[in-house]
């Protein structure tokens, strides 16, 4: 079964390119395209894609703002620029972004993104992520966000968030719970569940936002 895709950038032949690039592919198919972000919303809901490629600086509507429009929907989206800015990153990430590359990625590295994102996964490992949220708001006062679900969550998995949004890996956080790899997939796929989170990714973001962890704040030494 193909991965269907909207392809949504402002530049008429950028948009072109990855379109032609990503359809030639033998597992992708390339539903429509947009210009900009409110052309995105329309397209995705229209032809339900499982991949949205979305500019970030776009007239109208960004994609930041489009992506944010779309987090309680099932596409993942997958953000593009000409920027490399760490704050871009983070505010890509918040908005519900899987993944984020470079407009001049290689025709290898895109498809390569986009397989990784409709799999479920995260184009940014989860100690990437962490390094760039605390570039981005180290020196800010710290803004707490009242997650949806988070008192949902049971004190174990209340601990399981806080561990990934230090970036541990499930062996990591097995070791530093003292439960099984098993049981650490268990509690992180309900922590993403009740938070409505696509990936561990976001789920840095979450904790960050949530005031679980502080910026430029030690790991308690029990970690």
């Amino acid at each position: 079964m193909s991965i269907r895709i909207v392809v949504a950038d402002d530049q008429e032949l950028i948009r072109g390119a990855f379109a032609m690039i990503l359809d030639n592919e033998p597992d992708m198919a390339v539903v429509a395209e947009a210009a900009d972000g409110a052309e995105a919303l329309a397209a995705v809901r229209e032809h339900a894609p499982d991949v949205l490629v979305l500019d970030i600086r776009m007239p109208g509507m960004d994609g930041i703002e489009a992506a944010r429009r779309l987090r309680g929907e099932p596409v993942r989206v997958l953000m593009l620029t000409t920027f490399g800015q760490d704050d871009y990153v983070y505010d890509a990430l918040r908005a519900g972004a899987s993944g984020f590359l470079l407009k001049d990625v290689r025709r290898a590295e895109l498809v390569h993104a986009v397989r990784v994102v409709a799999a479920g996964e995260s184009l940014l490992a989860p100690a990437v992520t962490t390094r760039l949220i605390e570039t981005a708001v180290r020196g800010q006062a710290p803004a707490v966000t009242p997650w949806a679900g988070l008192d949902r969550l049971t004190p174990r998995e209340h601990e399981a968030l806080r561990l990934l949004g230090r970036g541990l890996t499930n062996a990591e956080m097995a070791a530093a719970l003292v439960v099984s790899e098993h049981t650490v997939k268990t509690h992180v796929s309900s922590v993403l569940a009740k938070l409505g989170l696509r990936d561990r990714a976001q789920a840095v973001v979450a904790a960050y936002e949530s005031g679980l962890i502080v910026a430029g704040q030690a790991p308690p030494s029990a970690e």
